[in-house]
């Protein structure tokens, strides 16, 4: 989505400027041509020689430029550019942009820009908490600027920790190809994913779960994103970031997740990809289960809702695509066609579990945590061997079929009510 498309990059005042030259080669790796402002905060903490050498492009930092503003280069810099990235954004710099300010080159272009704009902000831990922040913050977003980050972690500041970190670089990229992605394939679609494991308690301390890392989960919600579509991920526990572009509404249990997916209906298409675990204990303990030296305090297990099912059969509200998940250890097409035939859905994606995903990551589990996967896609026309490819390429190919399945759905809609 980026190659062929001019990203004008701001660089503000912060530490976390040194990210910044990251990101200028990081949109450069997907084909965009970067174009660099910089602040005079930013110039203390990174030169406009490293910006330039990275970026391959004249680097701008005044606003009274006699060269540049001949030709009123602030507002030339905006309109030849598809797409503007403030990265760090400062509090005192967001603040500015909600009031309007244009005293320098940033403001003034960032007052005349008429195509997106992506904030990454990056600050301590209280000023973005602060009243002044969250008023700036909600401001922009009211205005149509889209926001990545901050993220949570350590401070540059000696032993702080907090929500305030500027998002990474490839998060970054990422979240520029999201918000190009507008004319994208999947444009105009809501897609809902699932992802993770499930967390069933057995009582305060203990619960029931599986390997499933998310990963792939995850990689499609963020594919997906990049091609347009208003993604909702619905995510059990995992150690990973949120998908750039992506709403995530985090869940523990089987019950929660099914809650969230319904609320997150209609959908043009549904994803199952998350490991739900079958079962839960039939009784949850008030306090933790101790061992008393005789007998061993007995589970009894209850059936979880089948998430699956319950969507791929409903009469109203069904999205157009439902397609699930067979993660097996044996006979994975067999099982897989059952699964289908039996939960009602579109499609199916079967792999081996008990396979290392071809990564040779010595994960226990295989390719639950693996980086890469190969799949089975199970349908009533038959069944597709994909190769062993990387989850986010697996991701990809999907959404690809996803987007062809739906406009083909739309073509023959049009056909037979012209």
């Amino acid at each position: 989505m980026l190659a062929g498309k001019t990203v004008l990059l701001i660089i503000g005042g912060g530490i976390a400027a040194y990210k910044s030259l990251d990101l200028i080669r990081r949109l450069k790796e997907r084909g965009a041509r970067v174009r660099v402002v910089m602040t005079a905060a930013a110039q203390h903490f990174v030169t406009p020689l490293a910006a330039g050498a990275l970026s391959h492009e004249p680097v701008f930092t005044e606003l009274f430029d006699r060269a540049a503003e001949q030709d009123i280069g602030h507002i030339r810099l905006a309109r030849e550019a598809d797409l503007v990235i403030l990265a760090p954004a400062t509090a005192d710099r967001m603040a500015r942009m909600a009031t309007g300010f244009a005293e320098d080159l940033a403001g003034a272009v960032l007052l005349a820009a008429r195509v997106p704009v992506l904030v990454a902000p990056a600050m301590n831990p209280a000023m973005w908490a602060h009243p002044a922040t969250r008023r700036s913050v909600a401001t922009l977003k009211a205005d149509g600027i889209a926001f990545i980050g901050p993220m949570a972690g350590a401070m540059a500041e000696r032993g702080e920790e907090g929500l305030g970190r500027m998002a990474e670089p490839t998060e970054i990229a990422e979240a520029a190809e999201a918000l190009l992605a507008a004319g994208g394939a999947l444009a105009g679609k809501h897609v809902l994913v699932t992802s993770g494991p499930t967390h069933e308690p057995i009582d305060p301390v203990r619960y029931i779960a599986n390997r499933s890392s998310g990963k792939q989960g995850h990689a499609i919600a963020a594919a997906a994103a990049r091609a347009g579509a208003r993604v909702t991920l619905v995510s059990g526990p995992v150690n990973l970031p949120d998908p750039a572009g992506v709403e995530v509404r985090r869940v523990e249990t089987a019950r929660e997740m099914l809650a969230a997916v319904e609320a997150a209906l209609p959908a043009d298409a549904a994803v199952f990809a998350a490991a739900v675990a079958d079962w839960r204990v039939a009784a949850e303990a008030g306090q933790k289960l101790k061992k008393d030296g005789n007998a061993i305090p007995p589970l009894a297990l209850t059936e979880n809702p089948d998430i699956l099912a319950g969507i791929a059969r409903r009469v109203a509200g069904r999205p157009r695509l439902v397609i699930g998940f067979a993660a097996e250890t044996q006979n994975v097409i067999a099982h897989a066609q059952a699964k289908l035939a039996r939960k009602g859905c579109d499609w199916i994606l079967a792999n081996d579990v008990s396979q290392d995903g071809g990564d040779q990551s010595g994960i226990p589990g295989g390719v639950m945590g693996a980086d890469r996967n190969a799949v089975h896609l199970v349908s009533a026309a038959g069944v597709e061997d994909w190769p062993t490819a990387s989850k986010a390429e697996v991701a990809r190919r999907l959404v690809d079929r996803i987007a062809e399945a739906l406009d083909r759905q739309e073509t023959l809609g049009r056909q037979e009510n012209p």
